[in-house]
């Protein structure tokens, strides 16, 4: 069986250093995890996105986006910095896989509404380099499905597409995104944690709009929850999602890699890890 973590921070400070971070990706290779998309946040984060996937090739893939929990006073010059990675690291057709996606990006409402507007205006850039790129997005919504739907709405029919990040919705905010055309939902640890409410949802999504994801470091899915997270426990997450919709572990691997090859498949050219 092979797997695809759709979302994974590789770069992130969790890991200690490079040793820690090759470690990872061994051990995530090791469990069947053959890819890992790795998305970005910021100027600050993206040396290690590339660098980390630089170093393994055949094994990891690079995104740009500009996370909207990033969007601060300085967001102008760091839209501007962003934008000019996607633009330069994008495919435009040539065969070169760059990058995979555009992403992480969104709006985030959870921590404060101070740069709403600003959030909304840093979506909308980027959503419009992703279509010019020719690249699916990864979407981050937090408190603020209603203000995302809305921006959706003047994509519709435009031929966005792209997945709703670490999904925790309800089936009817899942059927509005059906609305706005080739969508996926992330699914992650939350699933294994008692009580979350997206093990019920979960049941009436059609498996074919599913991506598995770990957002490593973090939502560490039980039983390993107060841990580091890693792309290593992409099974775990699989063999839960299979008991609640009572299939096999084999099927929901088949379905959720596809899904992912589907999704971001023209950045995996040039990889045997297939």
């Amino acid at each position: 069986m092979l797997f695809i973590d759709t979302h994974t921070h590789l770069y992130d400070e969790a890991y200690l250093d490079d040793a820690g971070r090759d470690d990872a990706v061994r051990r995530a290779v090791d469990a069947g995890v053959g890819m890992m998309i790795v998305p970005d946040t910021c100027a600050k984060d993206r040396k290690g996105v590339f660098d980390i996937c630089a170093r393994w090739p055949r094994n990891t893939r690079p995104c740009v986006g500009l996370h909207p929990e990033e969007v601060d006073g300085n967001w102008k010059s760091e839209l501007d910095g962003t934008l000019d990675a996607i633009r330069g690291h994008s495919r435009k057709g040539d065969g070169n896989a760059g990058i995979t996606a555009v992403g992480e990006i969104g709006l985030d409402l959870h921590w404060s509404r101070e740069f709403a507007t600003e959030q909304e205006e840093v979506l909308r850039a980027q959503l419009d380099a992703a279509l010019e790129s020719g690249l699916p997005v990864i979407l981050h919504t937090r408190e603020a499905f209603e203000q995302t739907f809305r921006v959706l709405e003047d994509y519709r029919g435009k031929g966005l597409r792209g997945v709703f990040h670490a999904f925790s919705g309800s089936l009817e905010t899942f059927r509005r995104i059906e609305r706005y055309g080739d969508w996926y939902v992330g699914i992650g640890g939350v699933l294994t944690f008692r009580n979350a409410s997206i093990a019920t949802t979960v049941k009436d999504i059609p498996l074919e709009r599913i991506l598995l994801e770990t957002d490593s470091p973090y939502l560490t899915p039980a039983p390993h929850r107060g841990e580091r997270n890693e792309s290593a426990y992409i099974p775990l997450i699989a063999a839960f999602l299979a008991q609640i919709r009572q299939t096999t572990l084999e099927t929901i691997a088949s379905a959720t890699t596809g899904n992912a090859v589907s999704l971001f498949g023209p950045g995996l050219q040039n990889t045997d890890f297939i």
